[in-house]
């Protein structure tokens, strides 16, 4: 082999390991996978909440494995989200389910731009509740910055709230008890031979009525809420269906990109393969 073709071969190979490394990296780490609503208990996993009452619509909730971040919560199972273009995606702006009116989004790119960041009395706030815990607190972190505790809620409600989120209209009107998950344990798990039928989501459970706060909590600290609401709440079963247009993620472009460097590396080799070698 020739010096300018061994030269050849270990750019092209350079450049292939790097584009190799790039996709590995643009994939991110594997996220847990979402799990019925009854795979949720007091000690695993977390409930995730959203209330589409401003549109109508009841509280859905579905249950996450973890670890996982509130971001990755809402992007999973059939959830998808949409950040701004001022922000990112880590600023939720919108927020939709496809088993819900055809996964559409809201609020609606009619209803907000979602290119500057939310104004105050318009936007999805972020709330949650310890395991056990009764009353809501506001996280003033963005969601990809969070990390969910087995037998938690997260619940995001739409409206406007003060800057420590001790008013507004997205305070919840509804207790933690009234989504939480009261299993004392995850069902044992069923593995299905791949030659039988598949299994059917449960039907969607009654909401469990608003629970009383425990001992020694009757007063409500700085930032969180306890509301005794009792809303209509929906399962939101895991499913596959894809995000509508500009979904989160997708390898295809780096896929693309890696072909294509692959290609160019190869016809580099040949024509350097075929050169003559010039006399001293």
């Amino acid at each position: 082999m020739t010096r300018r073709l061994r030269v050849a071969a270990g750019l092209a190979a350079t450049v292939l390991t790097t584009a190799m490394l790039a996709v590995a990296g643009g994939a991110g780490p594997a996220s847990a996978a979402p799990e019925p609503m009854s795979y949720c208990s007091t000690t695993t996993g977390v409930v995730v909440a959203v209330d589409f009452a401003p549109w109508g619509g009841p509280v859905l909730r579905s249950c996450g494995s973890l670890p996982a971040s509130g971001y990755t919560l809402l992007n999973q199972g059939g959830w998808h989200t949409t950040g701004t273009e001022h922000d990112g995606p880590g600023f939720i702006c919108r927020i939709g389910y496809a088993g819900w009116h055809g996964g559409t989004q809201y609020p609606t790119a009619a209803q907000q731009s979602c290119v500057l960041t939310p104004p105050t009395n318009a936007y999805w706030a972020y709330w949650y509740a310890a395991p056990g815990q009764d009353t809501w607190s506001y996280s003033q972190s963005g969601a990809m910055s969070t990390s969910a505790q087995p037998g938690s809620v997260e619940l995001w409600t739409f409206g406007g709230t003060s800057d420590g989120g001790t008013t507004g209209s997205a305070l919840p009107s509804f207790s933690p008890g009234s989504v939480r998950a009261r299993n004392a344990a995850p069902p044992p798990r069923v593995r299905h031979d791949r030659s039988s039928a598949p299994a059917t989501s449960a039907p969607a459970a009654t909401a469990p009525a608003a629970s009383t706060p425990p001992p020694g909590s009757s007063a409500t600290p700085t930032g969180q809420a306890s509301p005794t609401g009792s809303p209509s709440v929906e399962n939101a079963p895991p499913t596959r269906a894809a995000a509508a247009s500009g979904g989160h993620g997708s390898a295809a472009p780096a896929i693309a990109a890696l072909v294509i460097v692959v290609v160019l590396a190869a016809v580099g080799i040949t024509v350097a393969a075929r050169r003559p070698r010039r006399e001293r």
